[in-house]
């Protein structure tokens, strides 16, 4: 499995947490059935965004990289995300960007635009011949989101305005690595289609993210690969999660509404519920956040906890784990298995035993990485 991870240069707020916690719950899922999982994430340590919020704040890239990613980490903690075994960040597998933009320009997949002063290197959009597969947008689509998700399409040069950067030439101020086409540095895109095949293979199982992903970068990490590598699909699963708003609103850095991982904890919040009321949409869905969100969620673990306590018997403890576990193999379906709780922790349980409550709150924890605390 592999998961897109950040661009360090801002904190973690919820539309990032709720991505990464749908990823942790198929990692338990997958877990959970006895499978061997690899997971790998990579790390956007070198990108415009950050070089310009650096610039903005007066600080070195490299150090405010560094602050971002121990935060997400420390965030991530917090939320008992399972951490992939591999976190690559992407100055870490600049040769293997290089290796496979060599592979895509020996084989026509990719070209040097005529500039004397920024020879940068792209990769052509009819490369592969399923190109579009994954997102299934039609070319007024993918003409718009690229545009806005940070595609060039007026760059001179460009046989087509949607082919993608897979090489950037050294630009005044910016750090480049030396490679056979010239010094620069690595594209988005292929970033990813480097490091997830050169340690899952040609073609792997998932490959994740937000929606927002989709189009471009999805369907171009895989496009890259599929045309360096010569498979027909890099992934057989591409899942995308949907967006968190605000009270209504998309969540955005431009419109300041940002929800904090970290500032919600450190104001008392306690982690599991910000899962269950994460969870309290279905993961593809388009899902609001706001204060009535979080107290039906502590209202939730609450009900959970006391349940725990006085468990009931046995047979209502399997029962509702089985449901737990059916709700979860049904596309992640969280909210019939918050339902599933629900409903065993407000109906007739039947005589205490300890060991089914000891049941429930593994699995709970387990599955869903919510925590009840019991006496």
């Amino acid at each position: 499995m592999y998961v897109c991870g950040i661009t360090p240069y801002d904190s973690t707020h919820l539309g990032h947490a709720a991505t990464y916690l749908t990823f942790d719950l198929i990692y338990r899922q997958l877990l959970d059935q006895g499978k061997q999982v690899h997971y790998v994430q990579n790390i956007t340590d070198v990108d415009d965004p950050l070089f310009e919020r650096a610039e903005r704040d007066g600080v070195d890239w490299r150090e405010l990289g560094d602050s971002q990613i121990d935060l997400f980490r420390s965030d991530m903690e917090l939320l008992s995300v399972f951490p992939p075994q591999d976190y690559i960040g992407a100055m870490e597998s600049v040769d293997e960007v290089i290796e496979m933009v060599g592979k895509l320009l020996d084989n026509g997949a990719a070209y040097v635009v005529d500039d004397e002063e920024y020879p940068d290197v792209y990769a052509s959009v009819d490369a592969t011949q399923q190109f579009g597969y994954e997102s299934n947008y039609n070319d007024e689509q993918m003409a718009e989101f690229f545009a806005e998700r940070g595609g060039d399409p007026d760059r001179k040069g460009k046989r087509n305005p949607l082919d993608a950067l897979i090489w950037k030439a050294e630009r005044p101020g910016e750090p480049s690595w030396d490679s056979p086409f010239g010094p620069g540095r690595p594209g988005w895109h292929v970033e990813c289609s480097a490091i997830a095949t050169n340690r899952l293979g040609k073609s792997f199982d998932i490959q994740g993210g937000g929606s927002d992903l989709k189009f471009p970068h999805h369907e171009f990490s895989a496009a890259h690969a599929e045309a360096a590598l010569g498979v027909e699909r890099m992934a057989n699963f591409y899942v995308h999660t949907g967006m968190i708003g605000l009270d209504g609103t998309k969540m955005s850095k431009s419109l300041g509404n940002l929800v904090f991982v970290h500032k919600l904890v450190e104001q008392g919040e306690d982690p599991s519920a910000i899962r269950l009321g994460i969870f309290a949409g279905h993961y593809r869905a388009e899902r609001d956040w706001s204060d009535e969100v979080l107290d039906k969620a502590k209202q939730q673990l609450a009900a959970w906890t006391e349940a725990v306590e006085n468990p009931g018997d046995m047979a209502h403890a399997e029962q509702v784990v089985d449901k737990l576990r059916a709700s979860l193999a049904n596309d992640v379906d969280t909210p019939a298995a918050l339902a599933a709780v629900d409903e065993w922790a407000a109906g007739d349980r039947g005589e205490n035993d300890p060991q089914a409550g000891e049941l429930v709150a593994l699995a709970l924890d387990s599955l869903l990485g919510v925590q009840v605390s019991r006496k």
